[in-house]
This record gives C-alpha cells, structure tokens and sequence, in this order.
C-alpha cells in the first residue's frame, strides 16, 4: 500500500473512502452522530463503523493521541483492506501524530503471504493524506512532507524485519540470511563483509562453530556497516540470528520447536535498523554484526559437559544446548568490540523464555549497567509506540552462572531470574571499556506473536526496529 501526502484538505481529495477518528468528545458534533448511534457506535477506544453508503469509516479513540492512533489506524487499515475500496483518505490531526497515523496505516495493513497458493492481494492501493488537520487548522508543509517520508521508511523497515522473521527455516539459512545482507547493502549504499566457516575457525569464534557444527548448512558471521561523513556518533548492533534452533541435544520438546524460525528475530531487527538509517540517512555510523548458526543435532552436536573455549579467551561450561544464543552472541559480541570502536553497543536476542514470564508477550527485556542510558532507550521506546522494562542486574544471581571447572557456565544453578543470569552471561564477554555503552535487549516476548496485538498482526512484529531507529534519531 502506498500512503501518499496531499497538498490539499482531506475533503478536498478524491477518494473511495474517508477515515474519521473520533473521541467520545468529538463524536457529539459528529454530523453522522444519529446513524452512528443506531448502528451502536459510542467512540469508545476499539470501537468502529463502516458507513458505506456515505462511503466514511468511522474509529474511536481515547483521546488524539499516538499510541491512540496507531493502534486505531492499524485496526482500520486491516479491516480496510478487506474491503473493495482502492483508496481512502484521512484529515490530520497534529503534526505530533502524523508519524503515529502513517505508521498505523501501514503497519496494520501488514500480511505475510509468500505461501499461499491463493493469496487475494488487497483492492486498497493508496492512502491519502490531506495537508489540514481535522478541525481546520494546519501545520508547516514541509516539515509535514518530511515527518511523512521518515515515518514511511521506518514502518518499511519494520514490515521488511517482520518478512525475514516470518520466512521458514529452510528459506531462510544461514547462507540466505547472508545473501539478504549483501543485497540489502547493495541497495542501500553499506559495505558488508560475510565470513563463512573457514573464516569464523581463523578468528576463533570456537563457541559459535560449536553450536553450528551439527548443522548440514554452515554459519556465516555477517558485518554491515552505513559509514556517513561527520557522524555524532558510532553505534554497533549485534544479532542473535539463530535461522533455526532444535535445542540441539538438549531436545525441545515438539510444541516448542513450532515458530522457531523466530529465533533470527535479533539479527533480522539489526539489518531492518540498518534499512532505516541508510534511508533516513542519519548522521550516526552503525555497524551491525551477526551471527548466523542453525543449532540441531547429529553425532558431531556440541554435548552437555563440553568446555568451549570462545574467541575472548574465556572458557564455558555447557550443561544445555538449548542455551546456544548467547554462546553465538559471546563470540561476535567480541568480534564487534575488537572491530569498531563504539560509542553504544547493543545487542538483540530472542534469549529466554524467562524474559515472557518475567515482563509478559508484549514488552522487551532491557538490560546493563548504565542507568542513565536505559532511561534514554526507554524515552525511545514509549516515543515509538513499544513497550520496553529494565530488569536489575544483581551479584547473587550472577553467582548463579559460576562454573566449577571454567570461567563460565552457559545457564544458570537456579530455576529463577533467568534473563538476568543470560544477560550476566553476556556481562562476561564485555570488556570494562564498553560496560557503560552497552544494553542488552531480549526480544522473545514481542518479536513473534501468534495472537495479534496493537499494530502487529500474526507472525513476525519487528520489535526493536522503530525503538532503537528513535534513539539513533535522538543523537543527531
């Protein structure tokens, strides 16, 4: 679908359909006020209505406000697209809730068919936008065209991340994760570096070879890199891109290995990040690096008992294999500190099923040192419409992960608090220099749902994108 800013007033432009967002307030001046009523519409926050005959859908909301408004306009945008009309207008409604508006359309108009044999493409082709807003009042044009453009590009990226979680494992291998990478750098004017076996074993990243080892298709580590003249700042972004994990032989049980193509969801957040800032063209130098590694079994799997020595030098002690990510994150999260001297570095993981209890399906995982820097990724966060809390890191849980006879053991002597002791696993694997820049971001929660939310639909949310593009936004 294409959203499109107009220079005229929405009443102003021709199209099928016009989009009203009402609150319980505004509904009392409504023209339709006595139609809608009888059809049982009160603008309250979910509700709808279609007036075909007058061709106006109507969508209540708690008050003009962004989380309001995205949500209300991925509700509709859905429904309209099931809908015969190929174009559809709506007012403005402040400058401040444009980018929320945009994204909302284009969000909720998401759908994954690549493997549908009958997929039915959507009748709904354009968006408008008129240049006014809803009470009569307008905002700066160019300012508006530019607010525009930016929200476009990052609902893109974000639909783009959602495409590459969603596409199945044996679509979607390592090697194919690596060909997505080069073409996405292509397009966007990045360098990118693909380092394959023979590489990773000169670099000794022994740790992630490990878990790659039973696998018939080979790991590749990725490193994209979108260098502008002048930057503010260098951020690296690391990627937990586990193509498909088994659990390795410490078995998933069945019901738990369904929606395992997710567990890329890290990595496909980093290149979706890396989308948008080429396009946006921020002032900021990011460098993202992946791991990509598809963790299953055979006579050569990596075994509970087994010493990995890891490319930092410290030595782990493996007591499950289904804890494979971080061993894949502790390899290129040193790699990436011994590579870019960073002034940020996160990293992004479908890390522990411990992180959904602890904060719910909704909410990312936010761990690390620096307080101060996490109230900056929360700001990000609530400007972009996703849910993020801090877990504390403490000294008694980080005893929990103390080996015996290595530095490190890769899961914890307890059955609690186990984001905490996966992230304190990754503590191990930064250095003291990069303590205070770093966050670690556990992304199992939001990164794939099978029941939709919000703007997300089933499959795939891109969680993480429009968070961290908000930071990186805020540093220039």
């Amino acid at each position: 679908m294409h959203v499109k800013l107009e220079t005229l007033p929405a009443e102003s432009v021709d199209a099928a359909l016009t989009v009203t967002l009402l609150t319980p307030d505004t509904f009392e001046t409504h023209p339709k006020k006595a139609v809608l009523q009888q059809a049982g519409f009160e603008a309250k926050e979910g509700q709808s209505c279609m007036l075909h005959e007058g061709g106006e859908f109507v969508a209540g909301v708690a008050a003009y406000e962004p989380d309001a408004l995205r949500d209300a306009m991925a509700a509709a945008s859905k429904t309209l697209c099931s809908f015969s009309y190929e174009s559809a207008k709506i007012s403005q409604y402040g400058i401040e809730n444009t980018a929320a508006i945009v994204e909302g359309i284009l969000l909720g108009s998401y759908r994954y068919t690549r493997y549908k044999s009958d997929a039915k493409p959507s009748k709904l082709k354009t968006f408008y936008l008129g240049s006014a807003n809803h009470d009569g009042t307008s905002d700066d044009f160019e300012t508006l065209q530019r607010t525009v453009y930016d929200a476009i590009v990052v609902a893109n990226a974000t639909n783009f991340t959602r495409d590459l979680v969603n596409t199945t494992p044996d679509d979607m291998k390592p090697s194919d994760l690596a060909i997505v990478s080069q073409s996405l750098a292509d397009e966007n004017g990045m360098s990118c570096d693909i380092y394959d076996e023979l590489a990773l074993d000169e670099l000794n990243m022994n740790a992630m070879l490990s878990v790659a080892r039973a696998s018939a298709h080979k790991p590749r580590m990725i490193h994209l890199s979108y260098t502008p003249e002048n930057p503010v700042a260098t951020v690296s972004l690391i990627g937990k891109g586990l193509t498909y994990d088994s659990g390795g032989l410490s078995l998933k049980p069945a019901a738990s290995m369904v929606t395992m193509k997710m567990d890329k969801a890290g990595a496909c957040a980093v290149l979706g990040i890396l989308k948008a800032v080429s396009e946006l063209k921020l002032p900021v130098e990011v460098h993202g690096f992946i791991g990509a590694v598809e963790n299953m079994i055979g006579g050569n799997a990596y075994k509970p008992d087994d010493v990995l020595f890891s490319r930092s030098g410290k030595t782990i002690e493996v007591r499950n294999t289904d804890a494979e990510g971080r061993l894949v994150l502790a390899d290129v999260l040193s790699y990436a500190q011994d590579t870019v001297k960073a002034d940020y570095l996160f990293d992004y993981a479908t890390l522990t099923g411990a992180c959904v209890v602890a904060l719910g399906p909704y909410t990312t995982g936010l761990m690390g040192h620096n307080s101060t820097l996490k109230h900056s990724v929360y700001r990000a966060a609530e400007s972009a419409g996703e849910l993020v809390g801090a877990l504390p890191f403490n000294p008694h849980l980080k005893k929990a992960i103390k080996s015996e006879i290595a530095d490190v053991c890769n899961i914890s002597n307890i059955p609690y608090g186990g984001a905490i002791t996966a992230a304190l696993f990754l503590d191990h694997f930064i250095t003291d220099a990069m303590k205070e820049k770093w966050m670690h971001f556990d992304i199992a929660g939001p990164a794939y749902t099978e029941s939709g939310w919000g703007v997300n639909p089933h499959g795939g949310t891109g969680a993480g994108v429009r968070t961290t593009v908000a930071f990186l936004r805020s540093l220039s």
